[in-house]
């Protein structure tokens, strides 16, 4: 992912693009300088269906799977998904709000959507993450971290403690130092 890049729409040249409808502009002024990592499977604590992409889609089936029933009025997404094969999806470009986080707060600020990128791993709280799956997620953080003002990494149960547990105690953070390390530019002075 070295050569990888964002173009001007806000989408990632070596992502598989799948556009996702749940999405917005973000609020004027808005500059994104958080990434938040997730953790999801569909259904739950299986890996490689189409699920995910379903869901975030609006063309997930209630009645494929018991739990669909439940979530299928969702209206979620996130930026990117990384498979457990390492394959990366795009969802929504980075320049618009993908709706990820829900209730959140991070430095005291509310609505993390409106300044975030969000970054789902197939996953869940119970088992280890693969290899590639983070070796994407570094690399990604470093194109990120070249195109965008970001400052600081989080995972959503740390925005949205007590609400979220994702991406989980099986989450190696260390596995991602290079990127969060890039990531963690301090945003310019506010002008007066």
């Amino acid at each position: 992912m070295s050569a990888s890049s964002i173009d001007a729409s806000g989408w990632l040249s070596s992502a598989r693009r799948i556009v996702s409808p749940n999405c917005d502009e973000r609020p004027p002024g808005s500059a994104v300088e958080l990434v938040v990592i997730h953790a999801i499977s569909l259904p739950p604590d299986q890996f490689g269906g189409s699920g995910v992409a379903q869901l975030f889609t609006n063309t997930l089936a209630a009645d494929e799977h018991p739990y669909y029933a439940g979530i299928v009025q969702l209206r979620v997404s996130a930026h990117f998904f990384i498979r457990r094969d390492g394959e990366l999806i795009q969802f929504v470009p980075v320049g618009a709000r993908a709706w990820h986080a829900g209730a959140s707060s991070w430095r005291g600020r509310e609505r993390c959507n409106d300044f975030s990128v969000g970054i789902e791993l197939e996953g869940c709280d119970t088992l280890p993450f693969e290899p590639v799956q983070y070796r994407v997620l570094d690399a990604l953080l470093g194109v990120l971290a070249r195109h965008l003002p970001i400052v600081d990494v989080q995972g959503h149960s740390d925005i949205a403690p007590g609400r979220k547990t994702d991406p989980g105690p099986c989450f190696d953070w260390s596995a991602i130092a290079t990127g969060m390390a890039r990531c963690r530019h301090e945003p310019p002075p506010a002008t007066l």
